[in-house]
């Protein structure tokens, strides 16, 4: 009997598959996609409408000829890759090596890789969306474009190797922007007065002072905050109101990809990248032991809030079984769809009420069980009763002065029963809060209440916050940049291609990201403007829903975007020149005159006799940084040791090279703990994302420690040292990582 074929993109999910259909069912993986434009050329025809040119991927030949092989000896195929414009492009492409050996192909949709979930699929077969893959090839078309023209002129104006992107440009915009408004921002000093009042009862409580006169006090320095204090002293305080009053707060929506990434990010400290991994292994099976490989989340990539009836009507009675009908509303939930969402897909919830986090724990890894707890627990909170609070404002008055306080009591938790949603971020301010405390149960209107203390506090206006990547996927999204299944490499990208740098979650502009940035901007301010490529977002839809065609997206773009490039290229060699500055220095080799110029690991000064003299060395800037760091004299040829630079960070190498190659690492002149005998240097991973600190003697002594090493001794048991680390709580804080004891902050660093 003839079988039909299946083909999948994930061979994990293969399996999954095949158990839920049968022995009438081939199931076979293309392991991603089978076709891609080739990195050696443009790959768009601009002169043919745009044709794309795809080649098989390179090592991908054999996965070809097997799914030929097989689609040639079954009855029909059905080509089940993602439900998303990529996955349709890919079956688009595996259809392509198929027709000729059967005619007979069909695309399913497998939003969820449960046995319902495929059968729902597979009872529901349709011909590929043309329209889908002509919008997928639209942004690949556009992106290579973009790539290939502007990235030579960033080679020429600053070095070979650099890149520009369509989308990655414009988030490397916003990330430079900020940047520069934190560069320039001027902090503003102001001053807070809070009061302790106690009543006749001996009950106190804290408020802060909130008017003077009837106005917002201004209070610019300490003196004008002392003068407020001495007055506020004489003056006689009665409680002059109490306002109480009922406050609801509703659930969040379920998630979709972006709330996913950001939740991961804040509660989790997941990249975006991680949280996509991990949700890509959950939707396409998991092995649950009996029950064998079962998918525990439905498709991933989605921007709609929309649940179905059957997932809705499952979880009401979870709610009513597990927390009591006060936790059910009468009416399920339903929730509004942002306005650049598809709704192509569900949000993103389990499979089945049934795979309690409890139940499948065992099943998975750590990271997978985290993420998995929080996508349950937001549906479950999702369907949930507000939680409901008690809302109390009380208002102090003497002579001119009105403080304030307020206090929120939790009547009803509500969905906070499974899902708090008051987790922030940490913003290292914790130390310039105003004190706080409950309000008196029976305080009351009229009573009488007398100064105990006043607390004047001083303050700084802050610049605006540097985004995370959390922060940066919602601007995105709320920007209409991306889509969901682009925000992640979006994220990753800027950050390879080292134009951000990313230090506790917070991601900073390099130099080198502020340059190509003020590039971009200068001679290509269509590309990397914010709501030029929302509304190529937005036409790239149009092709998806067949309103607009392929080929007039395409001119619309290609037609300022060739202009703008052939104007910046013709200025290529003048725009270089002008980056690179003059100094006053000679050259110490040959008499000439030094310059700055731009190379791979930054900024650094070269002789204008190159090619013929080829010194350079770091800027002085540079060098003051490790200033203290004695590079002594080369033991192999006598020359200086000067500090360099290089793809695993900063390193001692003979002046006389390249004659002399002699090179040594930077310590931190902290022993190794473990061996005792090298030194700690700080490294690079070998994609140069993370630093880290090692042992000279490796791979001798294999030590490793992400945390920063301090050279302080732990006051507590004494090691030699203590490391600097970070948590969301905290910010930054020092421990000792054999007693865990935390230190006193002092303003150590490591010279590296």
């Amino acid at each position: 009997m003839e079988k039909s074929l299946i083909i999948v993109e994930s061979p994990s999910k293969a399996k999954t598959i095949n158990k839920y259909l049968g022995k009438d069912y081939v199931v076979e993986a293309s392991v991603g996609h089978i076709k891609n434009l080739p990195k050696s050329k443009l790959s768009v025809d601009i002169d043919n409408e745009f044709e794309v040119v795809y080649e098989t991927i390179e090592g991908k030949e054999d996965v070809v000829g097997k799914l030929r092989d097989k689609a040639g000896k079954a009855k029909g195929v059905f080509i089940a890759t993602d439900p998303d414009r990529e996955g349709e492009a890919i079956a688009a492409h595996i259809a392509e090596e198929l027709e000729p050996v059967n005619k007979n192909i069909k695309r399913v949709l497998f939003h969820e890789i449960t046995e319902s979930g495929v059968r729902e699929g597979m009872s529901h077969p349709k011909k590929i969306d043309n329209h889908l893959v002509l919008s997928q090839q639209a942004r690949r078309a556009m992106d290579r474009i973009v790539g290939y023209k502007v990235s030579p002129f960033i080679w020429k104006t600053l070095y070979y190797g650099l890149s520009a992107g369509r989308v990655q440009s414009v988030a490397l915009r916003l990330i430079c922007e900020r940047e520069g408004e934190i560069r320039k921002f001027k902090p503003v000093e102001y001053w807070s007065i809070t009061g302790e009042f106690t009543l006749e009862s001996g009950e106190s409580f804290f408020a802060k002072l909130a008017k003077v006169d009837g106005k917002d006090p201004r209070i610019p320095d300490e003196t004008t905050a002392q003068g407020y204090v001495r007055d506020v002293q004489t003056k006689q305080f009665t409680v002059s109101s109490v306002t109480k009053k009922p406050v609801k707060r509703n659930p969040p929506a379920p998630f979709i990809t972006s709330t996913l990434q950001q939740e991961a990010a804040r509660r989790l400290r997941f990249s975006a990248k991680r949280t996509m991994t991990l949700a890509q292994k959950l939707y396409e099976g998991v092995n649950l032991g009996e029950e064998g490989l079962t998918g525990l989340i439905t498709y991933m990539r989605t921007d709609s809030t929309r649940l179905s009836d059957e997932a809705v009507a499952h979880v009401r009675e979870y709610i009513y079984n597990n927390y009591g009908k006060e936790y059910l509303p009468k009416e399920p939930r339903s929730f509004k769809k942002g306005k650049a969402s598809q709704d192509a897909h569900e949000a993103i919830r389990p499979t089945s009420i049934d795979h309690t986090p409890k139940a499948v724990k065992k099943h998975l890894d750590k990271e997978m069980f985290a993420l998995y707890e929080l996508i349950w627990n937001r549906f479950i909170a999702c369907q949930m009763a507000p939680a409901q609070f008690e809302q109390i404002s009380v208002e102090v008055e003497g002579g001119e002065y009105l403080f304030r306080a307020s206090d929120q009591i939790s009547t009803f938790r509500g969905f906070l029963q499974v899902f708090d949603d008051t987790v922030e971020e940490a913003n290292g301010d914790a130390d310039d809060a105003d004190p706080t405390s409950k309000l008196p149960e029976k305080i009351a209107a009229g009573q009488r209440t007398a100064v105990s203390q006043l607390l004047s506090r001083q303050h700084f206006t802050k610049p605006p916050a540097r985004f995370t990547e959390s922060s940066l996927v919602k601007e995105l999204e709320s920007l209409g940049i991306g889509r969901p299944s682009t925000y992640a490499m979006i994220v990753t990208t800027v950050i390879d291609r080292k134009y951000v740098e990313q230090n506790e979650r917070k991601l900073f502009a390099t130099e080198l990201g502020m340059q190509v940035n003020q590039l971009l901007v200068t001679h290509f301010p269509e590309v990397v403007n914010v709501s030029f490529t929302a509304k190529m977002e937005d036409e790239l839809d149009t092709i998806a829903s067949g309103k607009t065609e392929y080929l007039q997206v395409m001119k619309d773009f290609y037609g300022p975007f060739h202009h703008a490039v052939e104007h910046a290229s013709s200025m290529a060699t003048k725009i270089k020149k002008s980056l690179q500055e003059e100094t006053d220095e000679t050259c110490e080799l040959c008499g000439r005159k030094m310059i700055i110029k731009w190379g791979r690991n930054g900024r650094f000064m070269a002789c204008t006799g190159y090619p013929e003299c080829k010194n350079t060395k770091p800027l002085a800037e540079d060098a003051a940084k490790t200033q203290n760091i004695v590079g002594g004299k080369c033991e192999l040829c006598g020359g200086d040791m000067v500090v360099k630079g290089g793809r695993f960070g900063t390193f001692l190498g003979c002046s006389n090279y390249p004659s002399c190659k002699n090179t040594k690492p930077i310590t931190t002149g902290i022993k190794c703990p473990k061996c005792k005998d090298g030194d700690l240097v700080e490294r690079k991973t070998k994609k140069g994302k993370r630093t880290f600190f090692g042992c000279t003697r490796y791979p001798d002594c294999d030590f490793a420690s992400w945390d920063k090493p301090i050279n302080q001794a732990c006051t507590e048991c004494g090691n030699a040292y203590i490391v600097q680390k970070y948590s969301q709580a905290k910010g930054e804080y020092l421990i000792c990582p054999e007693c865990k004891s935390e230190q006193v902050k002092e303003p150590i660093a490591i010279t590296a």
